[in-house]
């Protein structure tokens, strides 16, 4: 620019309440530039230093032109502020800038959180002074031009420490108890009564057996065919023989069938059915006479005649009632162990079906 003057003066467009503070920062910053311009064109041409005006005292805050200022001294010089080259609209929207800025600045609010620190920052405002003029020298010492820049300082954002939140608790399920297999306790078998009946039957064949010898030997002293003398040698002869065994093996055959029968009944069992047992001693008396002829060694007609000669024979009578009162009495004997074996069974019976209700039970060691 060729005029050595301060600066041009920015025109005012708008009124100061409708101007931004930004633009209005913008504007003053334009000014200084032009200023500087300015300042740098006038140092060809300096006026006396009496034209000077000097600082006043009295000066007021800083960024304000000293207006009233009294003449500066012979040989020295003032330094201008950055708004000497403004008019005085613009000198007051940049003075209402800077102080939006820095209430602005003042009512940021103040975080807590931890933030990086910055390197200091450069001051504000860097006053450049004018070198001293010469008292020979009539030059006009070029305002000095104040680099009032509104930097805005750089606060890096507050960094934020992130602290890991603790996850909620989750209750995890309990665990499902184990399945624990017991046995079932098995329900007692019943015992039965038939092989102590076949052990009885064996004693009650022994008891037939002599009950018929004894009669037979009785009847052969009755008919003159045996006597007292020869008593030994018939008994001899009679065990050896098969009209013996053959009654006594048929008598226990059926006591045993019998037993077996009626397990663990009552006495009345045997007594009713102890008939059968006296019939088919006798019919094992004729078997025996089968046997004792040889049958296979005779005729079917002298077999006949033999089965038919022992119908009605005092042996094979005696024989039928031996054979059905021996079970009568040995069956008492066996109905008796029955009994005791059905009580057995019916505790046994019993103390499964508590070990059902109390449950399962789990053992210890």
């Amino acid at each position: 620019m060729s005029d050595p003057n301060y600066g041009e003066p920015v025109t005012q467009s708008e009124s100061n309440s409708e101007i931004d503070p930004d633009e209005a920062v913008a504007r003053a910053n334009e000014a200084l530039a032009d200023a500087e311009t300015a300042a740098g064109d006038a140092s060809a041409f300096r006026p006396p230093a009496e034209n000077v005006p000097a600082p006043s005292d009295a000066a007021g805050p800083a960024g304000e032109p000293a207006r009233d200022a009294a003449p500066a001294a012979d040989g020295e010089t003032t330094p201008a502020t950055a708004s000497d080259g403004l008019s005085e609209a613009d000198a007051a929207l940049y003075e209402q800038a800077l102080a939006e800025a820095a209430a602005a600045d003042e009512a940021e609010p103040a975080y807590a959180a931890p933030v990086y620190a910055e390197a200091p920052a450069e001051p504000l405002a860097e006053t450049v002074v004018a070198p001293a003029v010469e008292p020979a020298t009539e030059v006009y010492a070029a305002p000095a031009v104040t680099e009032a820049y509104a930097t805005d300082a750089y606060t890096a954002p507050a960094a934020t420490e992130v602290y890991p939140t603790a996850e909620p608790a989750v209750a995890l399920p309990a665990a499902a108890p184990q399945p624990i297999f017991v046995q079932a306790p098995e329900p007692p078998l019943p015992r039965g009564n038939r092989g102590a009946a076949a052990l009885i039957g064996l004693l009650a064949a022994v008891a037939f057996g002599i009950l018929y010898l004894a009669a037979a030997l009785g009847l052969g002293l009755l008919d003159g065919t045996t006597t007292v003398a020869t008593l030994g040698d018939a008994a001899l002869s009679a065990v050896t023989s098969w009209w013996f065994w053959v009654p006594v093996a048929v008598f226990f055959i059926s006591f045993w069938l019998l037993g077996a029968i009626i397990n663990r009944g009552r006495w009345g069992y045997w007594v009713h059915f102890s008939l059968l047992v006296g019939i088919a001693a006798y019919g094992g008396h004729l078997l025996g006479q089968l046997f004792q002829a040889p049958f296979w060694s005779i005729t079917a007609s002298q077999g006949a005649e033999l089965v038919s000669g022992q119908l009605v024979a005092p042996l094979a009578i005696a024989a039928g009632v031996f054979g059905r009162e021996v079970t009568i009495w040995f069956g008492a004997w066996a109905a008796r162990r029955g009994k005791h074996i059905s009580e057995l069974n019916y505790e046994a019976q019993r103390e499964y079906e508590r070990t059902l209700e109390a449950g399962p039970r789990i053992r210890q060691g």
